[in-house]
């Protein structure tokens, strides 16, 4: 019931929110629902700021660590240095990625009204995460292994994503 409300005054409030045409254009995504669409952006905000993907990665922490002296050089899991409610949003939502690539109908009601570019980024997107994650449990990686690169991954079509849709200008 709680949930419900807060869920629908989230809904009224992002209707009329600069980053609105963002939040609808990151829904094209598969594993990208509204709730996860506003998390995201209301921690990230414009993606625009970062240069390119690698560091909207790094800033989400979803880049491997690295101890290195010299001539040796050791890479360990993520680092998980950035902002960990946009990491475990993208992360939740790339376990959807398990599943073969399709467009149901309710991620096709969400693409109607996109523009063209945003959806052949998302097309292109779950093509590619739904092969890398068959491929990487091919390989023997744990499923969480799996999916954390996916998320990364994911980070970076967000962002191509994001630099088709322009925020709407503030009043």
């Amino acid at each position: 019931m709680r949930l419900n409300r807060l869920t629908k005054l989230v809904v009224e409030t992002a209707a009329s929110w600069s980053m609105a045409p963002v939040v609808a254009a990151y829904q094209a995504m598969r594993g990208v629902a509204f709730m996860t669409a506003v998390s995201f952006v209301v921690e990230i905000g414009d993606v625009r700021r970062f240069e390119n993907p690698r560091q909207l990665m790094a800033y989400l922490g979803l880049v491997p660590s690295e101890h290195s002296t010299g001539e040796r050089v050791k890479r360990a899991g993520i680092t998980k240095a950035g902002n960990i409610r946009a990491r475990r949003v993208l992360i939740e939502g790339a376990w959807t990625h398990r599943f073969p690539a399709r467009v149901g109908p309710t991620i096709q009601a969400r693409l109607e009204g996109l523009p063209r570019t945003v959806r052949e980024i998302a097309w292109k997107g779950q093509v590619r995460l739904c092969a890398r994650y068959r491929k990487l449990m091919a390989a023997g990686k744990p499923k969480v292994v799996a999916v954390t690169a996916i998320a990364r991954e994911m980070a970076a079509f967000l962002w191509a994503i994001g630099q088709e849709v322009v925020p709407t200008a503030k009043i």
